[in-house]
């Protein structure tokens, strides 16, 4: 028997290298309810952007509005931009029963937590070791050296916070780890406070034993 249920926010969180987008895209490629967190910034749009689908772009005086009437889930002010969590579309998603995906750090997660830990299951994926990081990093050919020495002084800034995440995984192996977060995620879903209809289902079957 299947239940309506609400749905899941999940977070997946790593050093940069350690594959949590790999991850990500295995999840969206297998899974149609899935749904990527959008969110706004003041940021300009890149050529490549879609508006929308990459982020909602919007000026200043908006996000502060939004921020300081509380329809921002979470936000952040990096390299002189905001960035935000639209409240009214998460929890649209989560009542119709779909899954989101928030690629956030652990800042944002924190945040997360003051407002929906009910709602949430994260994850914190680290690498198995710096030098497989650091190689993974140049492999990318995407970053200059001094870029890369800089994304690894961060990784060890980010990995002090492992232990606020609900799991951890060690992607060794990605195919492994994509089984293993499809997992977590399986398993928020089933659990009692997902089910809406559960209480009501049990009070049937107790109904039914008393009128035998």
């Amino acid at each position: 028997m299947q239940f309506q249920r609400r749905g899941v926010m999940m977070v997946i969180a790593s050093p940069s290298g350690a594959g949590k987008s790999s991850i990500s895209r295995a999840l969206f490629a297998s899974d149609p309810n899935i749904r990527l967190s959008v969110s706004v910034t003041t940021r300009a749009r890149r050529t490549d952007e879609k508006d929308g689908v990459h982020y909602v772009f919007i000026d200043v005086p908006t996000f502060e509005r939004m921020r300081d009437a509380g329809e921002l889930l979470e936000s952040a002010h990096v390299h002189g931009n905001f960035y935000g969590t639209p409240r009214a579309r998460v929890e649209q998603e989560l009542a119709s029963g779909n899954d989101i995906l928030f690629d956030i750090d652990y800042q944002g997660t924190l945040q997360l937590y003051e407002n929906c830990r009910d709602d949430m299951v994260t994850v914190f994926i680290l690498p198995p070791s710096i030098g497989e990081l650091k190689s993974r990093l140049e492999r990318r050919a995407q970053d200059s050296s001094g870029t890369i020495e800089m994304r690894l002084r961060n990784a060890r800034k980010e990995m002090d916070h492992y232990s606020e995440y609900d799991f951890v995984l060690i992607n060794e192996d990605l195919e492994l780890s994509v089984q293993r977060v499809r997992s977590i995620l399986a398993a928020a879903r089933l659990s009692r406070e997902r089910q809406i209809d559960l209480a009501g289902f049990v009070e049937r079957l107790q109904y039914e034993i008393d009128t035998l």
